[in-house]
């Protein structure tokens, strides 16, 4: 049986967090950290830590530096924006504060007492995370957030994949893709307005930005969220649920807008060619795999040969 690929960055531990930052989180929590346990997944070069107080406060901290990637600070700047700005009906976690020390991005939050999805996905807990990700899409409509960008402004860039290979080299693309490559560029052209909606969207759904406690499920890690057609997380997410081992998505989503599907796809098969970022080893593998299920899905939603 193959195994999907692993999600995973360079995850920073707690010791190698700056001592100013280190000390700004004791100073809010009221304690000396007693524990910390480092969190694996998701990509970010930075430190991902559940802790315990001396006095037995706990809450889960993510910082981050300027090094070894540039861009993640501007990221978690964006997440503490809208953390700050989510609502109680939102299934996230409660941002207790967030600050700058150092050149560092640090936001804390409640601790959760829960674990991502297994993998590969049970389908027990991917409809508790369906049925979670329904309510979520209606208490996030309209969007609580006024002014979250719009999901053009924060995917309008990426979301052009196929486009921009008509003007690259194609050397091991796939040949259904390559044989309608004009096609799906003018397919995806059509991808912002069928997404526009006034929903708060995720935006960066997968296993890994979940945590199920009992039959609770949790949302984390916000910082791309946008104002998006109220289906647009379910069908960002399906690519990955198929890949680790989920129901493919036109089982799950049979309906699912053409252009946003060709925009999804174009964004994974080009993106994957790409070398990866400082600091994110392994996830143009995770895309490339994302990439094959999101074509299929293509392939049969267009019915092209």
């Amino acid at each position: 049986m193959s195994h999907p690929p692993a999600v995973g960055g360079s995850r920073v531990p707690w010791s190698r967090v700056p001592q100013e930052v280190r000390a700004a989180v004791e100073e809010f929590l009221g304690g000396r950290v007693a524990e910390a346990r480092t969190q694996e997944g998701g990509f970010s070069p930075a430190a991902a830590v559940r802790v315990r107080t001396e006095h037995g406060r706990r809450a889960f901290v993510k910082t981050v530096g300027p090094e070894p990637n540039p861009d993640t600070p501007h990221i978690y700047r964006a997440e503490l924006r809208i953390a700050a700005a989510l609502p109680e009906s939102a299934p996230a976690p409660r941002l207790l504060t967030g600050f700058e020390v150092a050149g560092w991005v640090t936001l804390v939050f409640e601790d959760v007492e829960g674990e991502h999805p297994e993998l590969p996905w049970r389908r027990d807990q991917l409809d508790l995370v369906l049925e979670a990700l329904a309510r979520m899409s209606r208490a996030l409509t309209p969007s609580p957030v006024a002014d979250a960008p719009t999901v053009a402004e924060i995917f309008g860039d990426s979301f052009h994949g196929w486009r921009r290979l008509t003007g690259e080299d194609t050397a091991g693309l796939d040949p259904w893709a390559l044989r309608h490559l004009g096609e799906l560029a003018e397919l995806e052209a059509g991808w912002e307005s069928a997404a526009a909606g006034d929903s708060l969207a995720h935006g960066d759904l997968r296993a890994d930005n979940i945590l199920l406690a009992g039959e609770r499920v949790f949302v984390v890690d916000w910082p791309w969220a946008c104002r998006a057609a109220p289906w647009f997380d379910l069908l960002c997410m399906l690519p990955s649920v198929g890949m680790q081992g989920g129901p493919p998505p036109w089982e799950l989503f049979a309906d699912a807008e053409p252009a946003v599907v060709a925009a999804v796809a174009g964004y994974l098969a080009r993106q994957s060619r790409q070398p990866a970022p400082p600091g994110l080893a392994t996830v143009r593998e995770f895309q490339r795999a994302q990439g094959v299920v999101a074509l299929e899905w293509l392939r049969r939603r267009t019915g092209w040969a």
